[in-house]
This record gives C-alpha cells, structure tokens and sequence, in this order.
C-alpha cells in the first residue's frame, strides 16, 4: 500500500512539473562588472573535512568560505551551541570569510576538541557546513613490557605479536631488525592486517634477536618501536640438549608437530566468518595457514567471478582486496589453503551496506516572479536513509509559513513565487553510517537580458570547417536567444546552421559567403539586449610542391622541397619531422623558408622526412623518402665499422647524475663521428636498452642526467660512416634514489558506456616515470554543474576506473594525479566529459503525413521532449514501407536532430505505404510512434513491358506488345505513333492510332516498301502518357531481284548467289524498355541496306558531342569514330563485308566519355556490286579498240621495214592473207566482232569471272574496280590467272546480236605490254 501511495505522489509531482515552466539550474555571474544589482543567497564554496584531525604541534584552521551578494557574514557553532569567537584571544577570524585560525601555542588541542558548524548568511537567506568534528592526533608510546625469548621447534608454525598502542588516526605496521633494514617476507614469513608476524612453519635460518615490531602515526611523522623479539629454531637433537638452559626462562613450544602436515588455517578461525563492508569502500579479507610444506592460497567467490579490474592480491596471495565495493560484490568468498599433504577452505560471507550517497544533488534555482520550480534530494544507501529539509539553517517545520512551497518527502515543489521568496534549503540525509548535507537556493529575480559575450568579437574559421560563434548571456527569465546575419532580417536557421542550448550559433561548414556580421539578440519579458560579433571564413593551408622521394650516394647532398599556399593574413610556421621525430642537431641539416637542405648524407640520415605547414587556425602535411646508394668503396682502403669502446668507467656520483668514461676503439680507417651512450633499467625494464645522449666522436666521457628510482647499467657504441660498432661491456650497476613524481598520466578521458556510470580512462605512467615505488593513482571527479565536492579514489595497476550509480548524461570534471609512496605530482587540470546515455524513452509526438503527389510525401512531427532524449540527440528515423507482399524491404531516411519534418521520395504511385518516426541518440533509437498510413494517388504508368514488329510484308506489319509491369493506376488504354525515315534521315508525318486498354497488338496496312519507320508506344491512365518505348524497322525489297534473276552465259535462269528478303534488324531485348533514371542512350537498333548500315537511337543527355565507333569484331584494330552532329540516326557507308561491333558515345568538351550504349554487333553480306563498270561503256571499248588496232598496225609495219629494210604495205599484206575467222568492225554499233584463233581460246591472264560463273547486268567481270580490290579465282599450272571475259550488249542493240566471247580491251592492252 504504501508503495501505490509513492507512486501516486510522483505521479502527481509530475503532472504538477509538466503543467508549471519548469526552471533549470542557472548561476549568476561572477563577474564584477555583471554582479552590479544582481542579488545571490549564500554558497558555501569551501569548507574542512567531516573527520578533522589535527596535529597538536600546529595551529588549528577550520575552513569555511562562501559567496554571495550581498557578500555574506559567517557565524560558528560549537557542540551545538553558539561559538562566540571574540571572546577567545587564541581564535582568530580570517577577512572576508569564515575561516577559523586557532592559535594552541600555549594551550592544549584537547581544548578545542568538538562539533563545529559554520553559517554564511545575507538578506536572501542562510548556508550552512556540514558537522566539522575537530580530533587531536596522537601518538601513544609503547607499553613497557619484558618479552622473553621465544624457542620453536622446527617446521611448527610461530605468530610474533605486534599489538601497537592505539593512535588517532592508527598506525602504519612494519618489522624491521636492529640495522632498520625490513625482515624479508615471504609465502612462508607474512606479515598479516594486524601487524602481527605469521611464521607457517620456522626454520633454523629464521633465528634471530632482532624482531621488531615498529608503528609509525603518519599525522605526527612519530615511529614508535616495540622491544626486540628474540627466536630460536632448533631441531629435535638440539632441543633436547639445550631442554635444561631454557627449561626455567623461556617459553618453549614442544607439543606441535614438526613433520610434515596438511595446512590448518591461523588466520581466521574455524571453518567459516563474516565481514561487513561500506559501499565504495576497500573490501579485505585475509587468510593465513600454517602447514609443512608451506601451503598455498587460493581466491574465488561462490556466486560468481571476482571484478576483474577492481581486484587484487597481496601479501603473497593471502591478502585479498576489491576497491571501490558495490551491492554485487555481496556473497561468500572461498579461500582454500593446500600443500603436498592436503588442502582446507575458509569461507567468508561478506554483506555490503552503505552509506547515504547522491543519486541526485539539489541544484539552485533562479525564477523569475510567478514561476514554479521544484528542488530535488534523491539519496540512496542501505540501510535506506532519512530525508530532513531545513530552511537557512533551521528546520523547515519551524520555519515560516509560505503558501507558494510544499514540501514532499524527497522534494520541496515552488508555485507562483513571489519576490522576496529567495532562501537558502539544506537536505539532510543519514542513516547509521554516515550523513550527507547539501544546500541549494532559490533566487527570485527579475532581471533583463545581459549578453557576457565579448562586443565585436572576431572568430576566424578555415573554409569547409565549422564555426562556433558565441553569446552568452544572463536574465530571468531565462533569455531566448535569436541569431541574424548583416543585411538579413530573417533568423538563421535550417540544416547550415545549429543553435545550441546555450545561445551558440553553428555554422556546420563555413563558406566565404558566410563571412560578415552576426548579431545574436536576448530578449525577456523584461527588455531586450544585442550584441554584434564578426566572422572572418580563411583560406585552407595547402602544400602545393610536396618533397619527393630521394636516392643519393654517401657524402651527398639532397633538396627537398615543400611550397605551400596559405590566406594571406595567417602566419605559416614550417616543420621538419624525421621519422616522425625532431631532426637531428646537427649543422649539415639546413631548414629555409620551404626546402629542407642535408649536406654529407650518412647512413643514419635515411627515413622519412615531413614537412608540416602550421598557422594559428590549420595546417598541412606532406612526406618523402631519404635513401642511401652505396658508392663503389675503393679497393685499396678497407673501412669498417669501430671496434666497441672498453673500459667503462662511473665518476662524480651524484643523486641524480653521474661522470661515465671510457676507451675507444679503433675507428677501421672511418673515424669516429658519435659515441651513443645507452642504459639498461635492471628494476623494471631488464633487458631492454634505451638510448640516453650522445656525444662528438672526439670524446671520451659524458655527464648523464638520471632519473630517480632506476638501477641503471650504461655501455657506450661508437658510430663511423659504415655504421654502428658493437656495444661495449655493460658497467657496473648505479641506483638513484626515489623521489614523488614528476608528472601526472595522459590521455585522460572521461565517458559513460552505460546509462549509470561514468569510465575514467588514462595512459599509465611507464615505470621510469613512476620516480619510486608504490605507484599509485588518484582518480577526482565531479559533477559540473551545482556545487557539488570532489569524490576520490586511488587505484593501482590499473589504467580505467569505473564510476557507478551516476545520472544519466550529466557533465562531469575529471582529475587524475599520480602519487607514489614519496608524495603526490603536482596538481593536474581538471577534463570533462559525460556519464552514459541510455535510449530514448519516449518516440516523437504529433506524427502527421501529407501527400504532395504522386510519388512525394511529407511526414512532419514535435520535437521530442529533451528530459526523454536521455543523451544527446543525433536525430530521426523514418522507416516506412510498401503494403505489398511481395515487398518486405523496410526503407529508413535519417533526419537532423533540429529537423521536425522529412520528404519521403521516390514512393510507388497507386500504393498504400506505412511508416512511423523514432529518436535516436548515441546509445541507439528510441521506440517507434505508432504506425500510420496513407496512400498515393495514381500516376501515370511505366513504359510498356516490350515492343516488337512481327509479320512484315510489302504493305504491312503487326506491332505486339506487353503491358506495363508499373500499372501505376489504372490503364484506359494505349497510344500507337509511327512515321517514315527517308534516306537523308528526314522524319516524315506522323500517324498516331489510340489503342483499348486490352489490346496488345495491332496490325497497320498501306504502308510503303523498302521504307524504314520509328514507332512509338506508350501506356495512359487518367494522369496522362506513360514513357513511350520506341522500335524501327527497315523493310529492303529489291524488285529487280525479285522480276529479272541474273543469266548465265549457257546455263540459262539460275539461283540469286544471295537470297534477299524483307530484313527488320532489331537488337532491343524482349523486356521492358524504361528511360534511364540518369541520362544514357536507349533503344539502339541496327539495319543494313544498299547504301550500308544505319544506326538509331534515343538520347536523353546533356552533351551533344555524339559519335558512332565501329571496329572489326575479334580483332585488336582501335575503334573508327565518325561525328554524328546531333542526329538520333547516321549512316555508316563503305564498310566490307564482315562483321563489326557498334557503339555510339557522348563525350564532354574535352573529349572524355560520359555516356556510352551497348555495343551492336552488326553484319555486313557479301551483295554483288550494282555499280556502272567504265569498261562496258560503248565510247570507251570503242576508243580501246582504236588505239589496240593502231599499235597493231604500227607493229607490223616496223616488223617488215626491219627485216627487209623497206616499206612493207600492210594494208596489201593483210587483204592477201584474210583470216576468215577474222570479222570486220561492225559500224552499226561501234563493237568488235568475235575473234577465234587456235592459241587464244584461252582467257587473257588477269581476266576473271564471279565464282558462281554469272555476270549481273550491267556489270562487267574484267572491270578496274577488280583489279584494285581482287577477287577469287583459279590459276593454271604455271601460275597464270585462269578466267573468262564476258561481254554483254545494251539493251538497245540491234536484234540479232547476241553475246559472244572477246578479249576484254584492257585486258588486250595489258597483253601487249
């Protein structure tokens, strides 16, 4: 019931928060300039411990410093009553504060010893300290006691008890020997909690006069010493002898077994025990066991595994300690204790309590008049403790009445306040372990906004870069801050720009246009205030000459370079790294404005060199590559490398310095450039070399500067221009002294990996920085904002500690300083970071759509409440998906953390999407809203699913189709174009044919033969034309071919050599033609004709650079490239026969490819030539026929006049000897007759026929173009061409002439040359 009750109560808290504005913790400036009229109640911003012990040697000062305004005044009570401080001489009063300095020269600190409480009080309210209870340390001596020998029989187990006096606080416990050197200790010889020796069995080695026990009270730096311990260990033979000199003076031990035996536990007894530990504190729990041989320990816990980063073990395992306890280290531990003869557990149950501790501190409040607030106290603790308000020091029960506060359990809730309202509320929570006390005001102020930020500031930013422009400001009300640009009277906002929580303005990425004049305005119920500040965007560093990689030979010089462009009004800085280290002090390396010069290159400069060009606001860097080259050495030199350096020798000890000298060795014709001089850290680092200094090749000896706590050994190499010699022998070992250290860890971070804990990470000291041993770390941390105290710890051996039970995403500072058993470092800086985020709780609210079209929605929604976000908000998420089984994918677009709506693009239209938002932060997503619906109209559909001409005849075709695969709505049919592609490429009218929404083919007649057409096809619904998809065909008709088929001289009608057909040539493939969603090409397709080959397309890109390039398929000729200027259609003439792959490109202005289609492989048939043949014309066989006769005639003439020596009348001699065969020119037609002769029946060499044995009309087998191109034919025997020569009259020839064999003329000519 009670429970129900709670949860009714902070039900109705909450309601009561979310109806009120709620305040957040704010302060007020400090600054003395804003302090003017600004009133603040009392903070205690400094104070003493809890627990104060004081060394009665020195003055008492108890702390107690707070601030307000007005400043506040400071009062004491002692032992609950008031402490009236003048009337003591010996207590003094500090100035300005409350801090008390009491003088006990003279007197006596138990004078002084109580309860002190101190007040800081002004007009607007009280604050109190926490109970101060002031102890004088002190340092008892020893009991005087006469503490006989003690004889132990060996291999018994032995305890020599300390029992120091009891001191304040208690002592530290060691044994030391008469030479104050510390007894060695062992798994054997332990020392345990108490200070008590433990001895698990004794042996003759162990005896001794000398077993002190000695305290020592770290406030008083007093040792105190026991009287010395004398123990003998004696075998049975001697006891035996000895049993009558000690039997009446010693304590002898006689009756415990002395051979070899399982362990028994000393330390604790029996077979179990218990323990209780305080939440955070240090658990130790120890087991100690006697036993021959001497056993040993072994940790585990029952209920699960020890914490493995908290845990350790001391004291040679007997000692176990977890640091920093939680409720889950409660249980039973198990430690088990066993030897060669057995083994014995111990368990130990451990129970956790607590002390009250803050899960949530109250945090001040400033409100403005007639606003609500509430001030939170959340402890926790085991046992639960109780909660107590007071208000300026006195209980809140008792003090005035005021209508605006009632006050809950853990929370006192403020409504409509009035001025005059401010008070100072102490919570006070407690339980038997301890108390906690925290004090928190409440302003009520009315103030106008004041901005802190600096007037005129000038941030500069590098472009690309994010710039942070601040104003920072002060009110109450809490000022809302608006930002503007000069010239611009909107308010920035949207994705370039982000304003912070905190007034900042962010620009993601600077740009020079963002340069100019910023005015962030604060504005109140009460006024408004401005303030100007000024962006200056600068150019990048970039290093535009970068060094290059160099090889070089010994002895050598090398340049590198490094020229770097900057903004004119930045300062560059250059660096030179080597191998990511300073270079070398040496003069040979020469550094200027941008090079970097290295004269006598040696084997040691190789590596890489890196120039780094800073300036105030970025930097650039570049890196090369130093290379040695050997030069061939001259054979009658041999160099080496030297010989290592002897006879080490340590001068000048000093406690952090020493004088190291040695002997060199000889340098093997290389003198000697360096000696390096190297130690080895023998205590923590064996083994390992680490080089110290270095020094000129002309010395012998070097001062070396030592660190503390190290046992060092040095050796020495020499180094030459080979290279390095051999070490030197090590020299003899040197121990420096301890000292505190020197420096703190790096690398410290601060971040939460769960939703209640806060990981402190750093990079570990390295031994030689530890400067001594004990190691430890001191690890600080608080919340940032309220006033809360630095928590502490200090952990060893580990480089992480884990802060648990801390709020969710809360800022936090953070130290940590190493301290060693010597002292602590120095101060370190404080870091900040956060504690861990957990998941939103809560989704976005008011999720709404809104259709835009077809294919675009709007989805908007509030921003979610900042107290559910639970870390830091990165953004939205909206998932949203298609209602389709088919379609399971779910599709997430991201938004801005400032973003409050999205564009869903890209949707399917006529479809029912769902879809709901999530915050997400850095943990992950935050729940999803719940899911809604909407649909999308229709649109119009996607291009039909296929397109291809069936059926062609002279006439007519069937165009088939498939209908759309994206519907999109609903079809009411289609829309069927086409038009005529003339030679020239023309376009011709366009035919258009509206189709039902049920067809899918449609036959079209009258159409033109040998004609090619472009069709086009598309789809409709009620929103209009879907995309069209396009097809062209060619029909070729010969119709010479088709009515008059060639002849063969003698064989009558034979076969065309090449059937032809109506040809469509097409390679679109069978599937949906959709245009590109990028532009491209589609729709390529191909036909070949008479004239060639003649290529289309479609074309939907920018540049109008277009090409079509061909090549010969399976060959590794470059493509041929022909312009096309523009056109969707070229033709591609004077290609063979063969087949050839085609493509065509757009390329940009300069020249480079950025769209191609897919390759067309097209093939080009053998077609006789249709082209007019000269030899067949009847002028020119006339004109050849002259001239053969004339150059006949001219023969036979010189032919007669040679042999005779005289006239030889041809035309007498030719009318005497006729040859009948021979027939007269025929003068009618202007053509030879036939000649026949016994010799010539055969072909002229060079004539030749088509293979097939058929001449086409109007072509002449023996034409020119055969002769240049070639052809296939036969040879005779010898070689010679084997062919026929047939002639043909034209059509318009006299009947009765028929074809008849003749030499052709040119080939008659070529026979007489």
């Amino acid at each position: 019931m009670e429970s129900i009750l709670q949860c009714v109560l902070h039900v109705s808290i909450t309601v009561l928060l979310l109806l009120g504005h709620m305040i957040t913790a704010l302060e007020v400036p400090l600054d003395p300039k804003l302090l003017e009229g600004l009133p603040q109640p009392p903070t205690i911003t400094h104070q003493s411990p809890k627990d104060y012990i004081v060394d009665p040697r020195e003055n008492i000062v108890v702390h107690c410093e707070a601030k307000g305004k007005p400043h506040p005044s400071f009062s004491w009570t002692r032992n609950g009553t008031h402490f009236d401080i003048d009337k003591d001489p010996k207590v003094m009063k500090k100035a300005g504060a409350g801090t008390l300095v009491i003088d006990i020269s003279g007197e006596k600190a138990e004078a002084y010893e109580g309860v002190y409480q101190c007040t800081a009080r002004n007009e607007h309210g009280a604050a109190v300290s926490n109970n101060i209870v002031i102890r004088q340390s002190r340092s008892p001596l020893w009991a005087k006691e006469r503490i006989e020998p003690i004889v132990a029989q060996e291999g018994v187990s032995l305890v020599l008890q300390c029992r120091p006096p009891a001191g304040l606080p208690p002592p530290i416990i060691f044994w030391m020997d008469n030479n104050f050197l510390r007894l060695p200790q062992n798994s054997r010889v332990s020392q345990a909690l108490n200070g008590d020796l433990y001895f698990s069995n004794v042996r003759a080695e162990d005896t001794r006069s000398d077993y002190i026990c000695y305290a020592r009270f770290p406030h008083t730096q007093t040792i105190q010493q026991k009287q010395p311990i004398t123990v003998r260990v004696l075998n049975v033979d001697a006891i035996n002898e000895t049993m009558a000199a000690f039997l009446n003076d010693t304590d002898f031990f006689s009756d415990s077994p002395s051979g070899e035996r399982r362990p028994t536990f000393l330390v604790p007894s029996g077979a179990s025990s218990s323990a209780m530990v305080l939440r955070g504190d240090v658990l130790q729990l120890e087991c100690i066991a006697e036993g021959l041989p001497t056993p040993e320990i072994s940790w585990r816990k029952d209920s699960g595994d020890l914490p493995m980063n908290r845990t350790t073990l001391h004291n040679f395992q007997k000692t176990l300690m977890i640091s920093d306890v939680t409720e889950a280290d409660a249980g039973d531990y198990r430690c088990m204790a066993s030897n060669s003869q057995g083994a014995v557990y111990h368990i130990i149950t451990v129970t956790v309590k607590a002390a009250p501790y803050w899960i949530r501190t109250p945090k001040n409040l400033i409100l403005a008049p007639k606003e609500n607030g509430v001030l939170s106290c959340l402890p926790s603790g085991n046992p639960k403790p109780t909660i107590s308000w007071s208000m300026n020091g006195i209980p809140i029960e008792n003090s005035p009445r005021d209508p605006s506060r009632k006050v809950e359990e853990d929370s006192i809730i403020f409504s409509d306040v009035q001025p005059g309202s401010s008070a100072v509320y102490q919570c006070n929570t407690s339980n038997e372990f301890g108390y906690l006390l925290a004090n928190a005001f409440v302003n009520v102020l009315a103030e106008p906004p004041r901005v802190l930020t600096r007037p005129n500031k000038v941030y500069p930013v590098i472009t690309n870069g994010p710039a942070l422009l601040d104003c920072a400001t002060f009110g109450s009300p809490i000022p809302k801050i608006t930002w503007f640009k000069e010239g611009q009277n909107s308010v920035l906002d949207g994705d370039d720009y982000e304003q912070h929580k905190n007034g900042t303005l962010e620009i993601h990425t600077a740009q020079k246009a963002d340069s100019g004049k910023y005015t962030c305005v604060a504005m109140n119920s009460l006024g408004k205030k401005e303030n100007h500040v000024y962006l200056e965007v600068k150019e990048p560093t970039r290093i535009l000459k970068q060094p290059e990689y160099k090889v070089v030979q010994r002895n050598g010089n090398v340049l590198f370079e490094c020229k770097v462009k900057h903004d004119p009004s930045l300062i560059p800085t250059m660096t030179w790294l080597k191998n990511d280290g300073e270079l070398p002090d040496d003069e040979r390396f020469v550094v200027d404005m941008d090079s970097l010069t290295i004269y006598n290159v040696t084997e040691g400069d190789e590596g890489t060199y890196t120039c780094i060009m800073n300036t105030t606001l970025d930097q650039d860097t570049a890196s090369a590559k130093l290379t040695l080259m050997e030069a061939t050495p001259t054979p009658a030199i041999i160099y080496d490398q030297p010989d290592p350096p002897t006879d080490l020798e340590m001068t000048e000890l000093q406690a952090r310095s020493v004088q190291l000298t040695w002997v060199p060795g000889s340098d093997n014709n290389s003198p000697i450039q360096r000696f390096i001089i190297q130690y080895e850290d023998v205590l923590h680092q064996q083994g390992v070399w680490h080089n110290l200094t270095e020094v000129p090749g002309t010395k012998t000896t070097a001062h070396l500067e030592l660190s503390p706590y190290v046992l060092y050994t040095f050796r020495v190499l020499a180094v030459n221009e080979v290279g390095f010699s051999q070490p030197s022998y090590p020299s003899a070992r040197y121990q420096t002294e301890p000292a505190v250290p020197e420096e703190n860890p790096s690398e410290v971070d601060a971040a939460g990996n769960e939703h209640d804990n806060l990981v402190i990470s750093w990079k570990a000291l390295t031994s030689l920085q530890s400067n001594g041993p004990g190691l430890q770390y001191k690890v600080s941390w608080r919340q940032t904002d309220g006033d809360k105290d630095w928590e502490s710890v200090s952990v060893a051996n580990v480089s992480k500690y884990v802060v648990s039970g801390t709020p969710t995403y809360v800022k936090y500072e953070v130290k940590v300083q190493a301290v060693n058993d010597y002292g602590s470092a120095p101060e370190p800086n404080a870091i900040r970071g956060f504690s861990g985020e957990d998941l939103p709780m809560a989704p976005p609210e008011a999720v709404q759509v809104l259709v835009e079209n077809s294919t675009l929605a709007e989805v908007q929604w509030d921003p979610i409440n900042p107290q559910m976000v639970r870390g830091w908000l990165k953004g939205y998420k909206v998932y949203y998906w298609k209602e389709d089984p088919q379609i399971e994918e779910q599709k997430v677009l991201t938004f801005g953390r400032n973003k409050t709506q999205g564009k869903l693009a890209g949707l399917q239209p006529y479809s029912l999407y769902t879809f709901n938002v999530r915050a997400f932060n850095g943990k992950g997503e935050g729940p999803p809203s719940p899911n809604q619906q909407f649909n999308t109209p229709e649109g119009v559909p996607g291009p039909p699913a296929s397109l291809r001409i069936t059926n062609p005849s002279l006439d007519s075709l069937t165009v088939e189709w498939g209908p759309p695969v994206e519907l999109n709505g609903q079809l009411t049919g289609y829309t069927l174009r086409y038009q005529p592609i003339n030679s020239t490429n023309e376009l011709g009218p366009l035919e258009e044919v509206s189709l039902p929404a049920n067809k899918t083919s449609c036959t079209l007649h009258s159409l033109k033969y040998s004609t090619r057409y472009k069709f086009y096809l598309n789809a409709n619904t009620v929103k209009g034309a879907g995309p069209a998809v396009t097809e062209e065909t060619v029909i070729i008709m010969d119709e010479d071919l088709m009515h008059h088929p060639a002849v063969d001289v003698g064989k009558g009608h034979t076969e065309l050599p090449h059937p032809v057909y109506p040809i469509t040539q097409s390679l679109r493939p069978p599937f949906p033609k959709v245009r590109p969603t990028s532009p491209g090409f589609g729709n390529v397709s191909s036909s070949v004709g008479e004239d060639g080959a003649v290529l289309s397309w479609e074309y939907w890109g920018l540049d109008k650079n277009l090409f079509v390039e061909y090549t010969v398929e399976n060959s590794k000729e470059e493509w041929t490239k022909e312009s096309v200027n523009g056109s969707q259609t070229y033709l591609l003439k004077g290609l063979k026969p063969g087949t050839y792959k085609v493509r065509v490109v757009a390329k940009d202005h300069t020249g480079v490819t950025v769209h191609s289609s897919q390759e067309l492989s097209i093939t080009v048939p053998v077609i006789p030539s249709q082209q007019v043949d000269i030899a067949t014309q009847g002028w020119f066989i006339g004109l050849m026929c002259a001239i053969a006769l004339l150059i006949l005639v001219l023969l036979i003439a010189c032919f007669i006049k040679r042999n005779k020596g005289g006239k030889y009348p041809v035309k007498e001699k030719e009318d005497a000897h006729a040859d009948p065969e021979i027939q007269p020119m025929k003068d009618d037609d202007g053509t030879f007759g036939e000649y026949s002769d016994t010799e010539d029946h055969k072909p002229l060499k060079g004539s030749r026929t088509p293979s097939n044995g058929t001449v086409k009309k109007d072509d002449s087998d023996d034409s020119l173009v055969d002769y240049g191109e070639g052809g296939e034919g036969q040879f005779n025997e010898d070689g010679s061409f084997i062919g026929q020569y047939s002639g043909k009259k034209e059509r318009d020839t006299a009947e009765g002439n028929e074809s008849s064999e003749a030499p052709s003329p040119v080939n008659a000519m070529n026979s007489f040359v």
